[in-house]
C-alpha cells in the first residue's frame, strides 16, 4: 500500500489565537518533512490535513466528522487549545478514537476517556499546576502577602485556570479580595484595572487572552496601582509579538511557561528544532521566536509517531494502550502519561521579566530577561520583588 497515511485535525488558523496556531501548523508541517524524509511512517508517506476552525468551537464536531467521514484520514490528533479541544472530545468519544491534544488544560478531567493523551505539562492536577509556581513564589516572600484578586477573561479557556487559582490561594493561605471577569470584547481595561487597585489586593493574578494581555498591561503600567506581585496565567506574554509590543513595561511580570532558552531546558533535539523553526518564520508571517507553542506542537506528532512505529500499528485500541505504558523521548524531553491521559510529572515554569530595556525581538532570544524563578530544577535567576516596572 503506497497511498499516504492521512492524519487529520482542525486548528484555529484565523481567530483570537491565530498567533499561537499558526506556530502550531508551520511545527507540524517542519515533523511531516522530517518523517517523510525518513520514509514515512511503516514504509508510508505522510499527509497532515488540517482545516481551519476559526477559533469557532461549535465548528470542531462538524471538523472531526468531516475528516473521518470524507476525508478519510486513518488518524487524528488534537487541535490546539481548551476551547477548541474540549468541543471534539464527543466525536472521538463517539467514533473510540485515539487523541493526542495539545495544550487544552483539564480537557478529560471529568470525561475520563481512556484514549486520550495531554501534550501540556501540567501534570496529574493541571488546573493547579499551572499556576502553583505563582502562588508558592509568593507565599516564601518575608512578610507574606495576605490578599489576591483574581481577574479572568469571561471564556472557556480561563475556566480551569480560575478553578486552579482559587485552590491554590486556599493552600497557600491568601484570602481573595476580588474577583471577577471581562468580556472578551473588552478593550480599555483601565476601569478595571482601577477596581481591582480599589480592592487594594498583594497579588493581582490574571487569566487573559492574548490581546487583553497587552491592555491589561499596559493598564497597570499606566496607573499607580502597584501590587506585589502580578501575572500568573496571562496567554500572550510567551509570544513573540506581545513581547515586541510591550518591550519593557513587561518588567516585573511573573508568568506561565512552557519552554524557555535556559540551559536546564536544552533537551535534545529541541535547538535544531527552533533553528529550523526560526529560519522560516518571518517569511511565513508566525512567531518570530516560536518557544511557547514549537516544542510542544512537535513533540505531539513525536508520541504519535513513537506509538505507531513501536506497535506497527494504526489501531487507535493498540496506540492507546501503549501510550498508556511507555515513555518518549521528544525535543521536550522524555514524556510518561499518567492518570487520565495528563503528563505523570507537571513541568510548568514561572517566569518573570527582568530589566527589558527595548522591545527588538533579539531582546527576547535568550534568557537574560525571561528568567526562570521557579522551579528551583529550572531556576536561572531570583525573583525581583515586590513588582517594579
Amino acid at each position: 500500500m503506497n497511498n499516504p497515511i492521512r492524519i487529520g485535525y482542525s486548528l484555529s488558523l484565523s481567530g483570537p489565537v491565530a498567533e499561537n496556531t499558526k506556530a502550531v501548523r508551520l511545527a507540524h508541517r517542519i515533523w511531516e518533512e522530517d518523517i517523510n524524509r525518513h520514509e514515512g511512517l511503516l514504509g508510508r508517506k505522510v499527509e497532515l490535513v488540517c482545516h481551519d476552525d476559526k477559533g469557532d468551537p461549535s465548528q470542531v464536531a462538524r471538523i472531526y466528522k468531516q475528516l473521518l467521514d470524507e476525508d478519510q484520514v486513518e488518524l487524528v490528533v488534537g487541535g490546539y487549545g481548551t476551547n477548541t479541544l474540549a468541543a471534539s472530545m464527543p466525536v472521538i468519544m463517539e467514533r473510540n478514537r485515539f487523541l493526542v491534544g495539545l495544550m487544552g488544560l483539564g480537557v478529560n478531567l471529568k470525561l475520563n476517556y481512556t484514549k486520550y493523551f495531554a501534550m501540556i505539562p501540567t501534570g496529574p492536577k493541571p488546573n493547579t499546576a499551572l499556576t502553583e509556581g505563582f502562588f508558592a513564589l509568593a507565599a516564601a516572600q518575608q512578610p507574606k502577602p495576605g490578599t489576591v484578586a483574581i481577574l479572568s477573561a469571561d471564556a472557556e479557556f480561563s475556566k480551569n485556570p480560575v478553578i486552579g487559582a482559587r485552590e491554590n490561594a486556599v493552600n497557600y493561605g491568601f484570602a481573595v479580595a476580588y474577583e471577577e471577569t471581562y468580556p472578551l470584547s473588552t478593550t480599555d481595561f483601565t476601569p478595571i484595572v482601577e477596581q481591582v487597585k480599589a480592592a487594594n489586593p498583594d497579588l493581582f493574578f490574571i487569566c487573559s487572552y492574548l490581546n487583553d494581555s497587552v491592555g491589561l498591561v499596559r493598564a497597570i503600567h499606566a496607573s499607580d496601582f502597584r501590587p506585589k506581585l502580578v501575572g500568573g496565567a496571562m496567554i500572550g506574554p510567551q509570544s513573540a509579538s506581545v513581547k515586541t509590543a510591550l518591550g519593557p513595561l513587561l518588567n516585573g511580570f511573573v508568568n506561565y511557561e512552557y519552554w524557555v532558552p535556559v540551559p536546564q531546558m536544552n533537551f535534545p533535539g529541541v535547538t535544531d528544532l527552533l533553528a529550523n523553526y526560526q529560519a522560516r518564520a518571518v517569511d511565513e508571517q508566525v512567531d518570530a521566536l516560536g518557544y511557547y507553542m514549537v516544542p510542544l506542537a512537535y513533540a505531539q506528532l513525536q508520541v504519535l509517531e513513537q506509538a505507531v512505529t513501536a506497535t506497527k500499528s494504526l489501531d487507535d485500541e493498540v496506540l492507546a494502550a501503549y501510550c498508556q505504558n511507555n515513555e518518549f523521548e521528544t525535543v521536550i524531553d522524555k514524556v510518561r502519561f499518567g492518570e487520565g491521559g495528563e503528563w505523570a510529572e507537571p513541568r510548568v515554569v514561572q517566569v518573570q521579566f527582568q530589566q527589558i530595556d527595548n522591545p527588538a525581538i533579539d531582546t527576547f532570544r535568550d534568557s537574560r530577561v525571561q528568567v526562570v524563578v521557579d522551579p528551583p530544577a529550572y531556576a536561572s535567576g531570583s525573583l525581583i520583588y515586590p513588582y517594579t516596572p
